[in-house]
């Protein structure tokens, strides 16, 4: 990922995050009309970055309410489905951002994030549930053998723990955030100033 790092813009997200899908059904098309390329999209653990920051999700705290309607209100100005969110919400996204680093790892990062999105917010379907994500993984054509077995491989656990904890070291505490020449874009609300940068450059 370092050499991405410094000659590419990175979108980090976590697919429990719902703030992270607003932000991925848009964030190709902005990057690409301005820039000619979309940003390369980079699997992270939320849970791990909370950890490591001190931090929660704000859906466990007392502004639950207010940030559902807040996402709600968002997927409606961006003509996206209506919301349906998974039950639990907020839920494990661990065996999910497996799948997602193993899906990176063969070319269809987007395709299967993109999936696993909507599966979650516009499905409201667990992630939690690895039946969910082998729903997601099919539609952009992965086997589900090999997707069990990918998520099971020490090799890929090191990868999103090593993709996690670089993107730590560069200041990423939530998603989504957008990495710009060193610069972090937090929020699905700066995707705009991370495209302004990128195009700049």
């Amino acid at each position: 990922m370092s050499e991405q790092l410094v000659d590419h813009p990175v979108f980090f997200y976590d697919l429990g995050s719902p703030y992270a899908y607003v932000a991925a059904e848009r964030v190709n098309g902005l990057f690409v009309e301005a820039t000619g390329l979309p940003p390369v999209w980079q699997p992270v653990l939320l849970g791990a970055l909370f950890a490591r920051f001190d931090r929660d999700s704000w859906a466990n705290g007392p502004d639950r309410e207010e940030g559902i309607a807040e996402v709600e209100r968002r997927a409606s100005a961006y003509a996206l489905p209506p919301i349906r969110w998974p039950d639990p919400f907020p839920g494990n996204t661990l065996y999910a951002m497996r799948v997602a680093t193993f899906a990176k790892e063969i070319g269809k990062a987007v395709s299967f994030a993109s999936a696993a999105f909507r599966q979650a917010f516009a499905g409201g379907r667990d992630l939690t549930d690895p039946e969910n994500v082998m729903i997601a993984a099919a539609a952009c054509e992965l086997h589900p053998r090999a997707v069990d077995q990918a998520a099971g491989r020490d090799s890929v656990k090191a990868k999103l723990r090593a993709a996690t904890d670089e993107a730590a070291e560069l200041g990423v505490f939530g998603v989504p955030s957008i990495v710009v020449r060193g610069e972090v874009f937090w929020g699905d609300d700066r995707i705009e100033d991370a495209v302004a940068a990128a195009a700049d450059g």
